[in-house]
């Protein structure tokens, strides 16, 4: 695990310098507080997943994992800050990453702006680079991760919530990005459609543990390491998996106090531990981590199905520790 994380941070570190590289280049076309805004939002130590799964998914297809590759996966990362300014004002986190969000420090409508940027930014350059049929996939991912963000507005409080109207509200949020990063990633390459549509169904999976994890964490966390604070979900009335597969075991007694505790705001804010102990005992938390691990396990699985290249790679490796680092990532 330590090598893969050295290649994750060697490659983060790629990923970044042409992204430095990219805003360095238009620096000049674009107003002075804009580039402030992308140099403070964009640079924040993240571990680079999506673009990494691109240059992955492209070398595994035969891909060069040259200039063009990393740059065609910087997009994606464009598009995740995009989606991370917006998400902040939406839930109001004043946090990200152990410092202000971007709202919080510059303001709502100039975060807005530089996301809306980034989203146009991230749209020419898959589309300059993978044609018609990449910005497709990459077009169908942003508009389904709105209708995600949507369903959840609609799941919200809903304490009768399915675990298949989790996994929907889910694939919309975090799924289709991390899917169309490995598809996009398999047609820059000229992969097969058998070979695009194993990857795409390697990063469904992904993204569905990615996003049972993110439940964990919000939960479970250390907000040292997370860098933000724990029980954002529960204080915004978000029913997610932990709490979900909890009332479905819960009795009586205890399905009746999460719902008390769910209908109020202020009982929410307050009741942290008290809900945290009832999902426990449940065995919301233990059930959520193994749906978290059969997605990593049908993540794998997915792989099986991909013709590698023969170029001395080691990119199926790396995509293999990928699904087995996220069941243990603290942030």
């Amino acid at each position: 695990m330590k090598s893969f994380i050295d290649t994750v941070r060697q490659e983060a570190a790629k990923i970044d310098a042409f992204m430095a590289e990219d805003l360095t280049a238009r620096e000049t076309q674009l107003d002075p507080l804009l580039t402030e805004i992308l140099r403070y939002g964009l640079f924040t130590g993240g571990k680079r997943i999506r673009p990494l799964l691109v240059v992955l998914a492209a070398g595994i297809c035969g891909g060069e994992r040259d200039r063009s590759a990393y740059r065609l996966g910087s997009a994606f990362e464009y598009l995740h800050a995009a989606t991370l300014f917006h998400d902040d004002i939406i839930d109001t986190s004043a946090t990200r990453r152990g410092k202000p969000s971007v709202y919080r420090q510059y303001g709502t409508n100039a975060a807005i702006l530089a996301g809306d940027f980034l989203h146009a930014w991230a749209m020419a350059i898959v589309g300059e680079l993978t044609g018609r049929e990449g910005l497709a996939v990459f077009c169908q991912a942003t508009t389904g991760m709105v209708d995600g963000e949507f369903l959840q507005l609609r799941n919200a409080q809903r304490l009768n919530l399915s675990e298949v109207d989790y996994s929907q509200a889910i694939m919309g949020k975090t799924g289709l990005l991390i899917a169309a990063a490995c598809e996009v990633g398999a047609l820059f390459a000229g992969a097969a459609k058998e070979q695009a549509a194993a990857l795409r169904a390697y990063g469904e999976h992904l993204g569905r543990a990615f996003q049972i994890i993110d439940d964990l964490l919000d939960y479970q966390g250390d907000p040292q390491k997370t860098g933000k604070a724990v029980g954002n979900d529960l204080n915004e009335g978000k029913v997610t998996l932990p709490l979900i597969l909890a009332l479905s075991k819960a009795g009586t007694s205890e399905k009746a106090r999460l719902m008390e505790i769910f209908s109020d705001h202020q009982a929410r804010r307050r009741g942290f531990a008290e809900v945290s102990q009832l999902i426990e005992e449940c065995g919301g938390f233990s059930g959520a981590r193994q749906r978290a691990e059969a997605a990593v396990a049908g993540a794998i699985a997915s792989l099986e199905r991909c013709v590698i290249a023969d170029k001395g790679g080691n990119e199926r490796e790396l995509l293999v520790a990928l699904a087995g680092y996220l069941l243990t990532r603290e942030k």
